[in-house]
């Protein structure tokens, strides 16, 4: 535990204030100007939430993964987008360095991550692969002292914002698939890197992803993360074996949010009479989103404890990120179903969030990737 139980109750405490007092009523402005204000984006970085995972050497707060998913939770119950903005250092940008990169690697990065004056992005996503991530035809060829990348990655979150991009490329032949993928350390400023137009999304406004373009750019050699080429996918599979922690902890959250809107307006709403959460069917969507809720709480809470002790566990890490986005997903659809029409319509957050979810069940691998994650752990663990 990097933090003491009453030093840890009082951050949550902080993070539930925060999120309650002023996240959750900058909500609708923020899904309508796309926009997060920036002075929010500095409440955060004081806050220390760009460095929740980093190790505090490098000025971060280095929580254990269960202390990350208490913090992720309460953050749930706003908009995902106050996350986003700060997910990608805690996770997917840093954790590549973190767990992999070389010591001169982590100095340079690692701070200025955790302060939050640095965004780092992580660039996987290609328009030809994305589950299938091993098939990542973005080059990365050895020139002298350098590597000169090329290719376009696909929907990559915070790209606007980021200073460094984490770039899977290949530095193999296509036939040696995964095995020929390294990760770079990018800085965005370099010559030859250009954005793509924002994407249009169903949801999530405020958090914002384009394609990045690599044409050309030349990295030094000290780029390779950890040094050594091919072993990016690795890398890669890792990180993603703490986001899917991460992002299970957003969902259950998400779906304690949406529990408590339900219920309100449950028992407020009228018809024939009677409160609504007096009908037997409008309890029973309330106590099988409850039941769902408990069941993706334990789940995370127990996989995160038993990552602290002993490292990650792929097959509980996916089957945590399945059923997780998956629950939220119809924790949400419920809520719209209890709201009835006003459910449908922007007035009442349950719409926003409804679209917000889907997503979950998308990046950091699909539902489908788990299943298979999990499937063939299973099999390799019958045949041991």
């Amino acid at each position: 535990m990097a933090l003491d139980q009453d030093t840890l109750n009082q951050f949550l405490d902080v993070v539930k204030r925060y999120v309650a007092e002023r996240l959750v009523p900058l909500e609708e402005q923020v899904a309508e100007q796309d926009f997060i204000p920036e002075d929010v984006i500095e409440e955060m970085k004081e806050m220390g939430l760009f460095g929740l995972s980093i190790p505090q050497e490098f000025g971060g707060l280095g929580l254990s993964m269960s202390e990350e998913v208490a913090i992720i939770q309460e953050m749930g119950y706003t908009s995902p987008v106050f996350r986003s903005v700060f997910g990608t250092n805690v996770g997917i940008g840093s954790q590549g360095i973190i767990m992999d990169g070389t010591a001169e690697q982590k100095e340079k990065y690692l701070p200025l991550m955790a302060s939050g004056e640095l965004i780092g992005s992580f660039a996987l996503t290609e328009p030809e692969a994305g589950s299938d991530a091993g098939a990542v035809i973005t080059s990365a060829v050895h020139d002298g002292d350098s590597y000169v990348i090329n290719g376009t990655k696909r929907f990559i979150t915070n790209a606007p914002r980021a200073g460094v991009f984490t770039v899977m490329a290949r530095t193999g032949t296509r036939e040696e698939g995964s095995r020929g993928v390294s990760a770079f350390l990018v800085d965005a400023d370099l010559v030859g890197i250009s954005l793509g137009k924002p994407d249009k999304k169903m949801g999530q406004k405020g958090a914002h992803t384009c394609d990045v373009i690599f044409d050309n750019v030349r990295v030094p050699k000290d780029a390779l993360i950890g040094g050594v080429e091919g072993k990016g996918f690795k890398t890669a599979m890792k990180v993603l074996d703490r986001g899917r922690l991460h992002i299970s902890a957003l969902s259950v959250g998400i779906a304690k949010r949406l529990i408590d809107e339900s219920l309100s307006y449950a028992t407020q709403r009228k018809q024939f009479g009677q409160h609504i959460s007096s009908f037997q069917l409008i309890q029973g969507m309330l106590a099988t989103s409850q039941t769902d809720y408990y069941a993706g709480k334990c789940m995370v809470e127990q996989t995160a404890s038993a990552y602290d002790a002993a490292g990650s566990n792929s097959m509980n890490a996916a089957a945590c990120k399945l059923f997780c986005t998956e629950m939220v997903g119809r924790v949400a659809d419920s809520a719209v179903q209890i709201h009835g029409g006003s459910g449908y319509v922007s007035e009442y957050c349950v719409e926003r969030f409804y679209r917000d979810v889907r997503l979950f069940r998308l990046y950091e691998g699909t539902s489908q990737i788990q299943q298979l994650v999990i499937a063939k752990q299973m099999i390799k663990a019958h045949q041991d």
